[in-house]
């Protein structure tokens, strides 16, 4: 996108985010959900599509504009990023790389339009950070598929239109080898989706358990070709890795502006808190750890656009991006003393909010393992 033009569609989204969402935080937290008008007015702007094609109504943004507008989205309870955040990502873009012409021609208009919504089904009980171990089959019959097994802690799986299913092609296959991707419309006979959990953050933020009973779907649902799935599903875990890391850049920042705020305006014998050395490191630390974080995420977007690192630069940034944001939310609840473990202050949600950041989509030991071993191939 031009340059002017993509600050254009920044400055909207920043003032959108400000004057909308975050003063309907309070109604997200205690209603679990997102208003039906801010996801009208959020597809208006084109945010259900950012990352998508233009071709199929997306904005098309590349990996370093994705993590610009992926701040500002940070900047508010990350409910609101997640309600179109697989439709760009992991979901999203499994289609975009892999699917087929009339994949793309059906669903990816939807998706960018915010008509439809895509949830990213890899999480099974015993195969969360290593989907190599799911169980989930999907066994040919003739030109069809018979999918059986159960997905856990799916994103938007409640509010979903189409899944992007994980499951061994291959019956007797074990780790990473024969599983496919799979498009499997919600409406099919067999799937139900049981309720959206209760969870410590992120309240707005629908995941649920997905079921297969003997869900039949046809040949043209394969996602790439039968045996790409485990590829096709790290390869859009590592935009998505980048992404949630920009988000918490935002999330970040976001923590900090209230933290000084608060020292600014909060008094103790008679003086600004910010006035005490000690709140001034808090605030002088949580500050220097937000720039590296920011500059990391700018930097690795801009590898992963031309190719230099695709897989080493995003987990290194979700390391140190999700960790970084605990403690800035841990600082910011620590500035503002009592009231920061009070429910109804923003700090509060944001340290609640920001614990599951280093979980989903790779956890931090994850993120290690990918780091370390990548170190060790390049070394031959």
């Amino acid at each position: 996108m031009d340059a002017e033009d993509f600050d254009a569609v920044l400055r909207t989204v920043r003032e959108f985010i400000r004057k909308e969402v975050v003063g309907r935080e309070a109604e997200i937290e205690e209603r679990d959900e997102i208003p039906a008008q801010i996801r009208q007015q959020a597809a208006g702007l084109g945010l259900f599509g950012w990352a998508l094609p233009e071709e199929y109504g997306g904005l098309g943004l590349s990996m370093g504009e994705d993590v610009r507008l992926a701040i500002e989205l940070g900047y508010t309870t990350p409910a609101f990023r997640s309600l179109f955040g697989t439709n760009n990502g992991i979901a999203g873009q499994a289609i975009v790389k892999y699917g087929t012409d009339a994949q793309r021609t059906e669903w990816l208009p939807k998706l960018a339009a915010g008509e439809a919504i895509a949830a990213f089904a890899l999480t099974e009980t015993e195969a969360g950070s290593d989907p190599s171990g799911l169980t989930t089959r999907a066994v040919r019959d003739g030109s069809e598929f018979v999918v059986t097994g159960a997905k856990r802690f799916i994103t938007n799986a409640p509010l979903a239109d189409v899944f992007v299913v994980f499951a061994r092609t291959e019956p007797e296959s074990t780790g990473r080898h024969g599983i496919s991707a799979l498009l499997v419309p919600a409406g099919a006979p067999g799937l139900t989706v049981g309720p959206h959990d209760p969870k410590m953050g992120q309240a707005g933020a629908w995941t649920a358990e997905v079921f297969f009973d003997e869900v039949q779907v046809g040949e043209d649902a394969l996602i790439g070709a039968e045996g790409e799935g485990f590829r096709i599903a790290m390869a859009s875990l590592a935009r998505g890795r980048l992404h949630i890391a920009a988000v918490c850049v935002g999330m970040a920042e976001r923590a900090l502006a209230e933290a000084v705020e608060h020292a600014k305006v909060t008094r103790q014998g008679g003086r600004p808190i910010g006035e005490f050395q000690l709140v001034q490191a808090l605030l002088a630390e949580s500050h220097a750890e937000l720039y590296a974080g920011r500059t990391m995420v700018l930097d690795a977007a801009a590898k992963y656009d031309s190719g230099e690192d695709r897989k080493l630069a995003p987990s290194s940034a979700k390391l140190f991006c999700t960790e970084m944001l605990g403690r800035v939310a841990d600082r910011a609840v620590q500035v503002h003393g009592g009231m920061g473990y009070m429910r109804g202050v923003a700090v509060e949600r944001i340290y609640r909010d920001a614990r599951l950041f280093r979980i989903y989509e790779g956890t931090s030991e994850i993120q290690k393992l990918v780091i370390a071993k990548q170190l060790l191939a390049d070394r031959g």
